[in-house]
């Protein structure tokens, strides 16, 4: 019997605050300087340097979590101990048993809620550049280190293994970085490093098996790199348990050009570590009216709006122009436009296909619900109110949609008038109207082009299809 394997994967995102200093001294955090220019002895880790919080990056941590709607509490700060060339001080500090977020969730566009684990602040490492053929350690002739980065505060969000397929994967990451970008507390910036991901990966035979053993592929900077490394991840891991091999708990890493992923040293667990409390930092304790003010201040996020348009247009939340929308920043248009002509379907079809995103903000609610009326009531047809749409973007978003189309004399075709030009498409395309007839629906192309063309696009296309239609049934109705 063919085993079923299901794919389990919890992600690591790092997502580096939105602070004008790092996280314990007075250093810029700022991306794209000269190498080691924004150091001092504290992000260093030169003996006899304390460390001082950043208030900005604890309401940031706070921020998140109340939008990820987690439990925000009393937290401390760790010593992380491990050894890398871009750890200046040998050791990170970070929370570990004690983090400042909790037990929260995402709800995605399709619907899937996703836990959230924890959150915790941290200090970001350095950055080596490893000078040579393989771009990595190993094989390198020589290596630099950039301490710029050492000291940005850092928040790990940590997911429950919730997540079954690289789609859902992706789709979690994107909702995460919207979360992010819609409360300010990050840049969000993939390409620039502010937001990373670690993917722990494994496979199981059957949804009710215990986890498989999982390998953690590091530092994926990219939704596509993402969706690539857990896909051949998870074929390599199905075909080495179906060869009769274990999967070996490692960290691994994404080779991009090669597609595929590499081993990278054993995974360790927290002992090795040697986890203890930050002798040179006090405990954090926010005050509960401290988080009421940054609860109060959040803005509309990207889930509560896709309710809000999904309810107003009468659709599921999970229907994909309300996803769209949400993500262009084009809902508060919709839902104006909707509110003021009561055609939701045309609302929603006009913004998704009709309306650039970055021009939504000056397009006027009124005059694009001004268009719907009229296509709704046939005073315009369908690619004329596309016209009207096109005109008004460049008239700047406003324009009276009543007396721009008389401006451009457009009127919808007349019940009579229409059926006889249809008439006449089908008597001048007799051929395309024969394979019609047989089964052949891409032959009806060639009759409506002809009546658009003869209408000189006055013809409703809606009207043509059904006028074609009945005429189809009533030739069925006679053959039989």
């Amino acid at each position: 019997m063919e085993t079923t394997w299901e794919t389990v994967i919890g992600l690591e995102v790092h997502v580096e605050l939105d602070t004008a200093t790092k996280l314990f001294c007075g250093c810029p955090n700022r991306f794209g300087s000269e190498p080691n220019t924004n150091v001092c002895p504290v992000c260093l880790g030169l003996p006899g340097s304390l460390p001082v919080i950043n208030e900005r990056a604890v309401e940031h941590a706070a921020r998140v979590g109340l939008a990820l709607d987690c439990d925000v509490r009393p937290s401390v700060f760790a010593r992380k101990n491990y050894f890398y060339p871009d750890m200046p001080k040998d050791y990170q500090v970070t929370q570990f048993d004690l983090p400042i977020d909790i037990a929260g969730h995402l709800d995605l566009p399709s619907g899937q809620r996703i836990g959230i684990t924890r959150a915790h602040i941290e200090e970001d490492t350095g950055k080596s550049t490893h000078v040579g053929e393989s771009g990595r350690i190993h094989g390198a002739d020589f290596s630099l280190v950039d301490y710029n980065r050492a000291g940005v505060p850092l928040l790990e969000i940590v997911s429950e293994p919730d997540l079954r397929s690289a789609e859902a994967a992706r789709e979690y990451v994107a909702e995460l970085r919207s979360v992010l970008l819609a409360v300010g507390a990050s840049d969000a910036k993939m390409e620039e490093g502010s937001m990373r991901v670690d993917a722990n990966v494994s496979v199981r035979p059957s949804p009710d098996a215990p986890f498989g053993t999982r390998c953690e592929i590091k530092n994926l900077n990219s939704l596509r790199s993402l969706g690539r490394a857990i896909d051949y991840e998870v074929r390599r891991q199905i075909d080495a348990l179906e060869a009769g091999d274990s999967i070996v708990q490692e960290t691994r890493h994404w080779d991009e050009e090669a597609g595929r992923t590499r081993a990278g040293r054993r995974k360790e667990e927290a002992d090795d570590y040697r986890y203890f409390r930050e002798p040179d930092l006090v405990p954090l304790e926010p005050e509960p009216a401290w988080l009421d003010a940054i609860r109060a201040a959040l803005p509309a996020l990207p889930a509560a709006r896709r309710s809000a348009l999904a309810d107003a247009a009468g659709v599921a939340v999970t229907t994909p122009a309300v996803a769209l929308l949400v993500e262009r920043h084009q809902d508060e248009l919709a839902l104006a436009a909707i509110a003021a002509s009561g055609e939701a379907a045309r609302v929603l079809t006009h913004v998704e296909h009709d309306i650039a995103a970055e021009l939504s903000a000056s397009f006027s609610p009124d005059a694009l619900a001004g268009v719907v009326r009229l296509e709704a009531t046939g005073a315009v047809t369908a690619t004329q109110a596309k016209k009207l749409l096109d005109v008004i973007v460049e008239r700047g978003g406003a324009g009276d949609p009543v007396a721009l189309a008389a401006e451009l004399g457009f009127e919808a075709m007349g019940g009579d008038e229409l059926e006889a030009v249809v008439d006449e498409a089908i008597a001048a395309n007799g051929a395309a109207w024969d394979k019609v007839l047989a089964g052949n629906d891409k032959a009806i192309g060639a009759i409506t082009g002809h009546v658009m063309k003869a209408t000189k696009g006055k013809a409703d296309g809606r009207a043509i299809a059904a006028a074609l239609a009945a005429r189809r049934e009533a030739a069925a109705g006679t053959s039989a």
